[in-house]
């Protein structure tokens, strides 16, 4: 029986609105079609940043308590609808069901994190009287909401990484508008279902679906938004940061991961870490491992291991909770992974298991000997597929791990405190994991990267601080 398409509509500044033209939301597994959204314009992101205006006075002027208040009552609708939240994940993406019940998890907890933090905006006291002349002053100072918040999420994470966004700006005072991914913009358009059922005042969140062609041009340039986030690949980060002009960016733009196996390890402790690590979401994570060194004398042990390990993740239907993993988010992104891997090959590298694709799956895929010069060695893979690599010593893994543009996060595994924080002082990564592989997260830390992996930090506390400015209040007191 065909699904029955309901017409989703999208939620423009407090109100739930169609659009003449829409967009097929499908499924990557069959491709089926599972509902549509409307296909914005620019004039009606035009209209949304009009709205967003009166939306950034009402969410300035709304004290702490009740933004948390909010927040909180967004996170409980969310809890009590989970399985709708996980089902809707798991078919309009990547995720099996396990891993969007994960997602949803985690995005409850983004939630009540964001309405923590909001008693947690500070300021401090400036002692004036440093400077010779200024005995008689006194002040502070104090964080106030930017304005308007633009926010470009991607696929991969459709609900969590949109509440990562949306939790801070609402906590902090902010309007913000969301651009979601899409292919999968379903998710996105549930959380702001959470948050009007919460009682956000109208005009402070809207979610506007559309294509990034068309519209995110308007949000990118308009002199309203004072900030984009942005979370999605190397070349639409730097064409946004051309475009933006003169307002504040944050982005988290990808990375090609490392992972350092030194001979002391726990090397069973270590192939489960990793082979968890790379094939998460199909591959599809911007902390995926992709590249895995290992000390010379146990690399024999650890490969038989991975691949094996390998070999026994179950590939198949996402809504089933016995997989381990499902298809990449559309067939195209399968066939881009298939064309790397061939490369690879077809320069000497080795295939020890998978380099297999039907449709949109592609199997978790094991590869030795790469050619550094290999587009999959430098470049981020965003795919089912790690790299094998024997090191001499911790240096030459280092040197090895650090010859990318890339640097988000990385993992270690020794025995040997000194090695840790020789690779912790050495690594050029914005987070590295000690005993565990380079895809650990929790959400109140800070996250992001250097090099080319973006600009800024997120995690709740650290994401109000890009979302807010200082003001700076001094007193001339007379001397009576």
């Amino acid at each position: 029986m065909a699904t029955q398409l309901t017409g989703q509509r999208m939620f423009l500044a407090g109100k739930w609105v169609k659009c003449d033209r829409v967009i097929e939301v499908r499924d990557p597994q069959d491709n089926s079609v599972i509902d549509t959204v409307p296909a914005a314009s620019a004039e009606d992101m035009k209209k949304c940043i009009e709205e967003a205006k009166e939306g950034a006075k009402t969410a300035a002027s709304m004290p702490v308590h009740e933004r948390m208040k909010i927040v909180n009552a967004a996170a409980d609708y969310i809890e009590k609808n989970a399985e709708k939240y996980a089902r809707t994940i798991a078919r309009e993406g990547s995720k099996t069901i396990r891993e969007a019940t994960k997602e949803v998890e985690r995005c409850i907890q983004t939630l009540r994190i964001s309405a923590e933090e909001a008693r947690r905006i500070h300021g401090e006291t400036i002692p004036f009287d440093q400077m010779p002349g200024s005995e008689n002053r006194v002040g502070y100072y104090y964080r106030f909401p930017i304005g308007i918040i633009g926010a470009i999420t991607p696929f991969n994470d459709p609900l969590n990484l949109v509440a990562h966004k949306v939790g801070p700006a609402i906590a902090s005072g902010n309007a913000i508008i969301v651009k979601p991914a899409t292919v999968t913009p379903l998710s996105a358009l549930l959380l702001a279902e959470a948050f009007a059922e919460a009682g956000l005042p109208p005009k402070v969140l809207s979610v506007i679906t559309g294509y990034g062609s068309e519209i995110g041009d308007t949000l990118v340039t308009h002199p309203a938004v004072r900030m984009i986030t942005f979370t999605g690949g190397l070349d639409a980060g730097e064409e946004i940061s051309r475009k933006a002009g003169l307002k504040k960016i944050s982005m988290e733009l990808g990375s090609n991961s490392p992972v350092i196996v030194l001979e002391d390890a726990d090397v069973e402790e270590a192939v489960e870490s990793t082979v968890s690590g790379a094939f998460w979401a199909a591959g599809q994570n911007c902390l995926g491992v992709q590249r895995i060194y290992i000390q010379e004398s146990i690399m024999d042990e650890f490969e038989k291991s991975f691949v094996e390990r390998t070999n026994q993740y179950r590939v198949g239907d996402k809504q089933s909770e016995l997989t381990d993993m499902g298809p990449l988010i559309n067939e195209k992104e399968a066939i881009r992974v298939e064309h790397l891997v061939n490369e690879a090959a077809d320069k000497g590298a080795y295939i020890l298991t998978g380099g297999e694709r039907k449709d949109a799956f592609y199997s978790p895929t094991v590869l030795a000997n790469v050619p550094e010069d290999c587009t999959i060695a430098k470049e981020e893979v965003f795919g089912p597929v790690v790299l094998l690599y024997p090191v001499a010593d911790l240096d030459a893994a280092i040197q090895k791990s650090n010859d990318v543009n890339y640097g988000l996060q990385a993992g270690i595994f020794t025995k040997n405190i000194e090695k840790a924080y020789k690779a912790i002082a050495k690594m050029d990564v914005g987070g590295i994991m000690i005993n565990d592989s380079s895809d650990y997260r929790i959400d109140a830390m800070p996250f992001g990267g250097v090099k080319k992996s973006g600009l800024g930090r997120e995690g709740i506390s650290f994401s109000i601080q890009e979302m807010t400015e200082p003001k700076v209040v001094c007193f001339k007191l007379t001397n009576d």
